[in-house]
């Protein structure tokens, strides 16, 4: 999974006359992303359970913003360096490449469950209709997957879009000359993702010690701790369109504590998966996960974003101002998904137990 992610990301990098080729590219990157995605968390929840099993995921949930952010910076900087746009896309596959083959030489093969094994006997496995059948049902794990998407659509769009913005509200204060032609300056999108790396390190330490804290409180901290932090985040994002157009860093600073808050999910989402789903069949439920979030959320919001704005621009004169006001605008729909989001972690924190409890007794 690793190499051809590697492979297929290089090869985009390639596709300098093809538009149609670089988009099938682009798109196949996804099948080596969702193979080690899905299958890397079933590997560590086999190895460890309870408190360590968290901490574990939490260090591997750590490389998704750290990973984000320096793709970013790096990206950013080899495009610059080069002054050719496809190279910042040979960065990650030489990343890739060094980290499969230290996934070959030292991550381990564990049986299926083996932790969770009592008296040696392990549950047989079912169909993979089954599976889907049983997920389905499965409360907590589809309300989980439901607020995942969620935290992805807001990501996937501040990703794409909050550098634009933050540029557009530097031209509104006339401390930035409009980008009209040719490579724009790429400063927002470094601090952008350096804010990323930090956010996502700190959300994800935040989150495995606050669950671990609140677990002594109550059985149901997990989605607990997800939905207010969640709930959290969607005030300070919101507060950022107020700010961005008379102060850039308070509009920073409001992106800082949103993007902590909302990192502080990633492990613990991917933990209650596995409090919730038998072990034979996490990999299935984990593949599931990740195609809904991706479908739900970042496959599409950053292209719904973009064409609110483009509507909203249309119906007024073109102006600096309206750029940066019709972003905003557009941009206002992320909160209010990560509200809805942080209600399903509260609708999963009401069947939390019962499941899990299935979950044990399989």
């Amino acid at each position: 999974g690793v190499a051809s992610f590697a492979a297929l990301s290089f090869s985009s990098s390639c596709c300098l006359q093809h538009y149609c080729l670089f988009v099938l590219s682009r798109g196949l990157v996804g099948i080596g992303e969702s193979s080690y995605s899905s299958i890397s968390p079933t590997i560590i929840g086999d190895l460890f359970t309870n408190n360590k099993r968290t901490m574990m995921i939490s260090i591997f949930y750590l490389a998704i913003p750290l990973g984000s952010g320096l793709g970013y910076i790096l990206g950013s900087g080899a495009k610059d360096a080069a002054k050719d746009w496809h190279w910042a896309l040979r960065v990650s596959p030489l990343l890739g490449i060094t980290a499969g083959a230290l996934i070959l030489l030292f991550v381990p093969d564990p049986k299926r469950g083996d932790t969770h094994q009592k008296g040696g006997r392990m549950r047989t496995s079912t169909s993979w209709i089954y599976d889907i059948k049983a997920l389905l049902k499965n409360r907590s794990y589809m309300f989980s997957s439901l607020a995942s998407a969620a935290v992805s659509f807001a990501i996937g769009a501040f990703g794409m879009w909050i550098p634009i913005y933050l540029f557009r509200a530097q031209v509104v204060q006339k401390i930035a000359v409009p980008c009209t032609k040719g490579i724009c300056r790429s400063t927002d999108s470094l601090i952008f993702g350096a804010i990323t790396c930090v956010t996502g390190l700190l959300g994800v330490i935040i989150g495995f010690a606050t669950t671990r804290f609140f677990r002594k409180k109550t059985d149901r901290a997990d989605p607990l701790v997800c939905a207010i932090t969640m709930l959290g985040s969607a005030i300070f994002i919101c507060i950022i369109f107020v700010v961005a157009k008379k102060s850039i860093a308070g509009a920073y600073i409001c992106i800082f504590i949103g993007e902590t808050l909302l990192f502080v999910n990633w492990a613990i989402t991917a933990d209650i998966l596995m409090f919730v789903v038998i072990p034979s069949r996490r990999a299935t439920a984990l593949a599931f996960q990740s195609f809904t979030t991706h479908l739900l959320g970042d496959a599409g919001s950053p292209y719904l974003i973009g064409q609110i704005s483009d509507r909203l621009q249309k119906n007024y004169t073109t102006s600096a101002l309206w750029q940066f006001l019709s972003l905003g605008y557009a941009l206002m729909l992320c909160p209010f998904i990560i509200v809805l989001g942080g209600m399903f972690f509260l609708a999963t924190a009401l069947f939390f137990l019962d499941d899990k409890e299935k979950a044990e007794k399989q």
